[in-house]
């Protein structure tokens, strides 16, 4: 593990970023290229660690994929191309890739593993592995299938209607991709919206899926085709310079090309509940993915409350919102948010724990926390744990700080933004 020394008490950030590809969007575009009839183009992929684990299976699982940069390259041919793998399917740090992979091969009548890393061996499969059983494949793993290695024997699989428990776009998307290959119409009803790119990939692929309400329904025996997919910049990455702006003095930062897919941008809306000044220039409105250029001014914040349908929207934002809520004026209140537990990290803990070596004033609940501000920060040794949310978060809270910032474990943060400290750095003035 190394360490790394990070810019604190910064006096501006100006200038303009073009923000990476989306990393939900990106890890969607090469599964659904891999199960599409014909050749799909992507642009502006994110060649992160998480989304190159997912092309390092699909390769394995024998498709063509040829990468130059952020452009792909990819040979469908659909669901029934896919072959047994000789070696084991390893995804690495990516929660995304191990969850819907697996919705995928409970349909391919052949035999597969799925491991990942230490933190990944640590994430819940039941929620997944328990209803793709009930559809009819063979799956065990780790204390019944609860945690990987998972091995996957798939088939013929039956539609069903399932109500999830907690609402969670992977398990979602897990369902879906196994009942586009089901027999019959498969049935999901999530308790609360979340993040909607693989319903609207399959629309993108030629795909049909409908949603009343909270109910979403997909006909299996679909039969999807190639596109060219244009990825917009990744929404979850644009947070941490958005709060950047908003909490560094005098600074002005232009986000350009950043995803708008209104199942997102709960961090929107937490920023002008807050009173931020944020500007929003919508410069794609089509119906696969929302996007726009975003501007964000130094402002003067106060605390709020954030819960209920909004958490989903920004789940994985919730670190660096902890960090903007230590600058507001009040009382910051985080609840509903008991997923936070089972991310990379125990993400309420751990963002409680580093946020306090650097002073602020903040406290764990059972399914959040609570932030008291405007709090002076110092500097301090703290960890990224190995989850890239926490390792930037902790990166933009240096700039904030009087006294040296030393980051452990910087490396994470290429999990989703390999160039994250080159990008902040040329935004420091």
């Amino acid at each position: 593990m190394t360490s790394l020394k990070l810019a604190t008490n910064k006096k501006s950030l100006t200038g303009e970023l073009t923000i990476p590809g989306d990393k939900s969007i990106s890890h969607r575009s090469v599964m659904f290229g891999s199960i599409a009839h014909g050749e799909t183009r992507v642009t502006n992929f994110l060649p992160g660690d998480d989304c190159l684990s997912t092309i390092s299976c699909f390769r394995k699982l024998g498709v063509t994929i040829e990468e130059n940069g952020g452009d792909l390259r990819i040979l469908g041919q659909g669901f029934e191309g896919l072959t047994e793998p000789d070696e084991v399917l390893d995804v690495g740090n990516s929660g995304t890739t191990i969850r819907l992979l697996m919705g995928i091969l409970a349909g391919r009548p052949f035999f597969s593993t799925l491991v990942g890393d230490e933190s990944i061996a640590k994430r819940p499969m039941t929620r997944v592995t328990g209803p793709l059983s009930k559809m009819g494949t063979a799956i065990d793993g780790r204390k019944n299938g609860a945690f990987t290695p998972i091995s996957i024997r798939g088939g013929k699989l039956n539609a069903i209607h399932y109500e999830l428990p907690v609402a969670s776009a992977q398990v979602k998307s897990a369902l879906i991709l196994a009942g586009l290959q089901a027999e019959g119409e498969t049935t999901i009803l999530e308790p609360a919206d979340t993040r909607d790119h693989t319903e609207r990939m399959i629309r993108k692929f030629g795909g049909k899926i409908s949603k009343e309400g909270q109910t979403i329904r997909v006909e299996g025996g679909q039969r999807l085709s190639a596109a060219s997919v244009n990825v917009p910049g990744d929404i979850s990455s644009a947070a941490f310079f958005l709060v950047a702006g908003a909490v560094v003095p005098n600074s002005e930062i232009v986000l350009k090309n950043v995803g708008l897919n209104p199942t997102r941008t709960g961090i929107i809306e937490v920023l002008k509940n807050m009173g931020a000044e944020l500007e929003i220039i919508q410069t794609e409105d089509d119906s696969f993915e929302p996007a726009g250029d975003l501007v964000i001014r130094t402002s003067s914040l106060n605390g709020t409350v954030i819960e209920g349908e909004l958490i989903p929207k920004l789940i994985d934002e919730i670190p660096v919102i902890a960090l903007l809520a230590t600058q507001a004026e009040g009382q910051t209140v985080i609840k509903d948010a008991e997923e936070l537990k089972v991310k990379e990290t125990n993400r309420i803990d751990t963002v409680v724990h580093e946020l306090k070596k650097l002073g602020a004033d903040i406290e764990a609940t059972e399914d959040g926390m609570i932030i008291h501000g405007r709090t002076k920060l110092h500097g301090g040794v703290v960890s990224s744990h190995g989850d890239h949310r926490i390792g930037m978060m902790l990166a933009i809270a240096s700039l904030l700080c009087e006294g040296e910032v030393t980051l452990d474990n910087p490396e994470a943060i290429a999990v989703s933004y390999p160039n994250f400290f080159t990008h902040l750095e040329s935004l420091i003035h």
